[in-house]
């Protein structure tokens, strides 16, 4: 559901066939499991009015999604339907997943785990029910997700040193959300950190006049005092990379590449060792023939 709807069964995409069938299969999807009364999709999938053979419409096309999905796909309880879905097969549940575990992490893994949440994302979530009100929400709901996700994956590039590869990106992004102050906040710290204390202060000024321009108010308190920090070159704002987070970041995650891993650095070491072991011995052979 993140981008345009796609099913797969069997690891192959299944073809949804018209319109309706693809409005059904989406609107089951939104209630992850839940059964939904005939009467509900019969409002949202044809409106008010519904047509004489609205009824007979939803069983014909709830029998063609059977045959496309499989028969126990689309179940029947008591006058309503629900759609069964394989565990961790719904990619809103795997995203929001990633994301609370990305919230129990810190620098390199938080990134990591930010990085797998957003390559769920195939497009615009929902792409295909734009202009469907029973979307709606839904839509708004994973578009701000998206962009909070988004937020705190470009945190973590600025607090692990990737200054330069951050600012383009929120450079981008700040021209189509420029009324989001923490795009702006990382965006005014990234080009402080990258040696551009000018640049930093522009966009400082930017972000004033688009929230003079469209609302009339200044920008936060936290975006005002991270001015005054970038104008007196406070300390605080220096780039502190914890080391041990840069290295973590670096290391495989799979356990047996991690075990390959430590084994080559063991092995290495242990030639080290035994290069400098040469010199030292023979210093001493010859301290002792003094």
């Amino acid at each position: 559901m993140l981008g345009p709807l796609e099913v797969l069964r069997d690891g192959h995409p299944v073809a949804l066939g018209p319109p309706r069938q693809r409005q059904l299969v989406a609107f089951l999807l939104l209630r992850r499991g839940a059964a939904v009364a005939t009467e509900e999709l019969l409002d949202a999938l044809w409106g008010d009015p519904q047509p004489p053979a609205a009824k007979a419409a939803l069983h014909n096309t709830v029998s063609a999604l059977r045959r496309a999905l499989g028969a126990e796909a689309v179940q029947t309880q008591r006058g309503a339907y629900a759609i069964r879905v394989e565990p961790g097969g719904l990619d809103v549940v795997r995203f929001e997943e990633l994301l609370a575990d990305a919230r129990t992490r810190r620098g390199g893994r938080r990134r990591a785990y930010l990085v797998a949440a957003l390559a769920l994302f195939r497009g615009p979530p929902l792409e295909d029910f734009a202009h469907e009100p029973w979307a709606r929400e839904e839509r708004v709901r994973l578009e701000e997700l998206q962009l909070a996700a988004l937020e705190d994956r470009l945190d973590c590039d600025v607090a692990l040193g990737r200054h330069a590869e951050a600012v383009a990106e929120l450079e981008a992004l700040v021209l189509r959300h420029p009324l989001r102050e923490r795009l702006w906040h990382v965006l005014m710290l990234a080009l402080y950190r990258s040696g551009r204390q000018g640049d930093a202060l522009a966009a400082y000024r930017r972000a004033h006049r688009a929230f003079a321009d469209e609302l009339g108010i200044e920008p936060g308190v936290s975006l005002r005092e991270l001015q005054r920090a970038i104008l007196v070159q406070d300390t605080s704002l220096h780039d502190e990379v914890d080391p041990f987070e840069r290295a973590a970041e670096l290391l495989p995650t799979d356990a047996a590449a991690l075990l390959d891993y430590a084994t080559a650095l063991a092995e290495r070491a242990r030639g080290m060792l035994a290069a400098q072991d040469g010199p030292t011995r023979r210093a001493s052979r010859r301290r002792g023939d003094t």
